[in-house]
C-alpha cells in the first residue's frame, strides 16, 4: 500500500483523509498502514457523519482524500448544501477511490468539484485487500504489482484463456504468500490486461479500469446489461444530476428503468427522456423506460457503496 499510494502522489507530509471504513473491512486498514509507511498524517475519519467530513477536511488542510467514487460526488453536492466553495475552500490535491466500479465521466465530476487528480485504485479482500493495483500519474490503466501477482484473463464462461488485450475475468495467482497460496482465483471481475510498459517508465502489467463484474451484470430480456455503460450515457447528458437507479421489474417480459435527477431546467425538457432512452438503447441494444425527478429526490448513502440497481423480478 505504500508503494500504491506512492504511484498515485502520495507523499510525505500530505494530510491522507481516510473514508474508508475501519473495522472488518480490509481498505480502512489497508490504506492507514500504506499512509503510515509513506511517513504522510492520517486523519482516521471512517465512513459517514459527512458535516464533520466536510469540517476536518477543511480545518485540517487534508491534501489527500480516500474514499468510494460515489461518496465523493455525494461530497461535492454535500459540501455546497452546507456553504463551501469545494474548489477553493479546501486544499485536496489527490484523490484515491475504489471499492467499486465508476467511469471517466464521474471522475471528471470528482475532479471539477474539488480540483484534484483522482486515481483508480484496485483490491480485494481475498488477496491483500486494497493495494493490488493503482493508476499512475498517466492514468492509462492500473498496474499491477508483478512481483507479487501473476494476472490474466479468461472467458468467464468457458474458462480459456485469453491473449493479453482481450477483455475477460481476471484471475490472479499470488507469488509471495505462503500460508494461504491461491492459483489462478477467479476474480468475477471483467477487464483487458495490457503488458507493454507504461509511458511512466513501470513494467508492471497494466489492467483496464474495472468495466463490471460478471455477477454484476443484468440479464434483461436475454441482454446483457452492466449499470457502467447506463452510468455513462447518464454522465454524459448536461444538466442531469449524479444520482440515479435502474429498476428491473417483470410483468409477462422484463422491463428497464432508469430514474435520474435532473436540474429544474432539464425537467421542463419534454424531449429529454426520449433522448436519454435513445442514447441507452444505441450502448445496451434494449429500451429503458426513463424517468427525470428533481434534484435531492433519489436516496443517498454515506455509508459503503451506493445502491444503484433494484431488482424487483421474482427470484426462481
Amino acid at each position: 500500500m505504500g508503494r500504491t499510494l506512492d504511484t498515485a502522489g502520495v507523499r510525505k507530509g500530505d494530510i491522507v483523509q481516510n473514508m474508508y471504513g475501519y473495522g472488518l473491512f480490509t481498505g480502512g486498514l489497508g490504506i492507514h498502514y500504506g499512509a503510515r509507511a509513506i511517513g504522510a498524517t492520517i486523519l482516521p475519519t471512517s465512513v459517514g457523519n459527512t458535516k464533520r467530513q466536510l469540517m476536518l477536511m477543511k480545518d485540517l488542510r487534508s491534501t489527500v482524500v480516500t474514499s468510494t467514487p460515489s461518496y465523493m460526488v455525494y461530497l461535492v453536492e454535500a459540501s455546497r448544501a452546507e456553504g463551501y466553495e469545494p474548489r477553493t475552500d479546501f486544499a485536496l490535491r489527490v484523490g484515491v477511490f475504489g471499492a467499486e466500479p465508476w467511469s471517466e465521466e464521474t471522475r471528471k465530476r470528482i475532479e471539477d468539484g474539488f480540483g484534484l487528480r483522482a486515481h483508480d485504485i484496485y483490491g480485494m479482500s481475498e488477496l491483500y485487500g486494497p493495494g493490488v493495483g493503482i493508476e499512475c500519474e498517466q492514468r492509462n490503466g492500473l498496474h499491477i504489482w508483478g512481483d507479487e501477482f501473476l494476472v490474466e484473463t479468461i472467458n468467464p464462461d468457458t474458462g480459456e484463456v485469453l491473449e493479453p488485450g482481450k477483455e475477460g475475468e481476471l484471475v490472479f495467482t499470488m507469488l509471495s504468500r505462503e500460508a494461504m497460496p491461491f492459483l489462478r482465483y477467479r476474480s468475477r471481475d471483467l477487464s483487458t490486461v495490457y503488458e507493454e510498459e507504461c509511458a511512466c517508465g513501470r513494467y508492471h502489467s497494466r489492467i483496464a479500469r474495472i468495466k463490471g463484474r460478471s455477477d454484476d451484470m443484468l440479464i434483461v430480456g436475454g441482454v446483457n446489461v452492466f449499470p457502467s455503460q447506463i452510468e455513462h450515457v447518464l454522465m454524459n447528458t448536461p444538466g442531469l444530476g449524479d444520482q440515479y437507479q435502474i429498476i428491473v421489474t417483470h410483468k409477462e417480459l422484463d422491463r428497464l428503468a432508469v430514474k435520474v435527477e435532473a436540474s429544474t431546467d432539464m425537467l421542463k425538457d419534454p424531449n429529454l427522456p426520449k433522448k436519454i432512452q435513445e442514447d441507452l438503447f444505441a450502448v445496451l441494444a434494449i429500451r429503458a423506460d426513463v424517468e427525470l425527478v428533481e434534484l435531492g429526490t433519489l436516496p443517498r448513502s454515506e455509508v459503503g457503496k451506493a445502491r444503484r440497481v433494484i431488482d424487483l423480478r421474482p427470484k426462481v
